[in-house]
């Protein structure tokens, strides 16, 4: 079997440092918060070439607070991509505004900026660029669209921990960028965990209150807030997986690469990477008009892969009360029906590689 993605195989390598880690926080006694956390938050501030992060308990309460923080509310809108994890419609969605959808560019899978300026109306107030699957959006097209009408630009990270864009990390380009630890993220805790970075010290000073009930002293509550802190064990493995984090994202540039090269010549659609964009590989998603057939005989040669997602935002029960034709977004229905995520991953060998490419050769013939 080749594994999507051997999370096992990462923790070994680091195992003696994780254990170090967390026997670190046992010891102290402070288990919510405290100096492993802040510590954390300083260490990926400066990866990110940010001035600020502030830790969350999850990818989804980042977005969510961070549109808190930059006063969405009832009456608003969001500009969304059509083609995302339903998280980044769900935290507009929980600060009682409108997600409002655009379709992303077939080549890169990002949103396309072409199309965003035309769904912009008086109600809009952020647009919500992901940098999906490890690539950066178009950041600069839609900072220019967002300066001309006076939005707020929030990119969800929650892929593309380390990926840059025009030689610039993510994490302080637009106003404030949301990340996720998911332990399958490039950057992964060992349980959930989420994060916001920003140049914005108002904005950083407000987030620190609603993750921690509205709160900047103890007991004193100076707006309504939530209870989304980071736990001091998750900091600590964070801190240990952020020291490797870029020797992994080598690697998976490195697979990347085998498979851009070996599958050239392939009927896959393979990814598109712009001039500008330097992407850390969180995912290599490919399309098939035959997706479906090719995934069952890749699992039939012992290889597992994924579909992201199967089913767009818009086509969901969960958002059936917006109205949306099923199809209304034909570009996010297509990639449904044809991407499919090949196994990547800094622990995926050489001869795995190999493997997943000459069966992906075999079903063509």
């Amino acid at each position: 079997m080749i594994p999507f993605l051997d999370l096992q195989a990462a923790h070994q390598e680091i195992r003696a440092e994780i254990s170090d880690a967390v026997a670190r926080v046992i010891d102290s006694g402070w288990y919510v918060l405290g100096d492993e956390v802040a510590t954390f938050e300083e260490e990926y501030a400066a990866f990110c070439n940010a001035s600020h992060c502030i830790s969350v308990a999850n990818g989804l309460d980042a977005l969510h607070l961070a549109l808190r923080a930059m006063n969405v509310g009832i009456g608003d809108e969001v500009i969304v991509p059509s083609n995302t994890y339903i998280a980044t419609w769900l935290a507009v969605s929980q600060c009682g505004a409108t997600p409002v959808p655009v379709e992303p560019d077939p080549q890169t899978f990002n949103i396309n900026p072409a199309l965003v300026e035309s769904a912009i109306t008086y109600r809009t107030k952020v647009i919500i660029p992901v940098h999906l699957y490890g690539q950066s959006a178009d950041m600069h097209s839609i900072l220019q669209i967002a300066g001309r009408h006076n939005l707020r630009v929030l990119d969800d990270a929650a892929q593309a921990h380390g990926a840059r864009y025009k030689g610039l990390r993510i994490g302080a380009i637009g106003d404030v960028t949301a990340w996720s630890f998911y332990p399958g993220k490039n950057l992964g805790a060992l349980g959930d965990g989420g994060a916001i970075t920003t140049n914005n010290a108002t904005l950083a000073d407000e987030l620190r209150a609603l993750r921690n009930y509205g709160s900047r002293k103890k007991y004193i509550n100076d707006t309504l807030g939530w209870n989304s802190r980071l736990d001091a064990i998750q900091a600590a493995v964070l801190r240990v997986k952020l020291r490797h984090l870029e020797g992994w994202n080598s690697r998976r540039v490195a697979i990347a690469a085998g498979y851009l090269t070996e599958l050239a010549d392939s009927a896959l659609t393979l990814p598109l990477v712009p001039s500008w964009s330097d992407p850390v590989w969180h995912l290599f998603v490919v399309r098939s008009s035959n997706r479906d057939a090719l995934q069952q005989r890749l699992a039939a040669s012992g290889i597992d892969t994924l579909i992201h997602y199967p089913v767009p935002p818009h086509r969901q029960k969960a958002y059936a009360g917006l109205g949306i034709e099923n199809d209304a977004f034909p570009v996010a229905n297509q990639m449904s029906d044809e991407v499919l995520s090949l196994p990547i991953g800094p622990h995926m060998t050489e001869h795995q590689l190999a493997h997943v490419v000459s069966s992906i050769k075999d079903c063509a013939r």
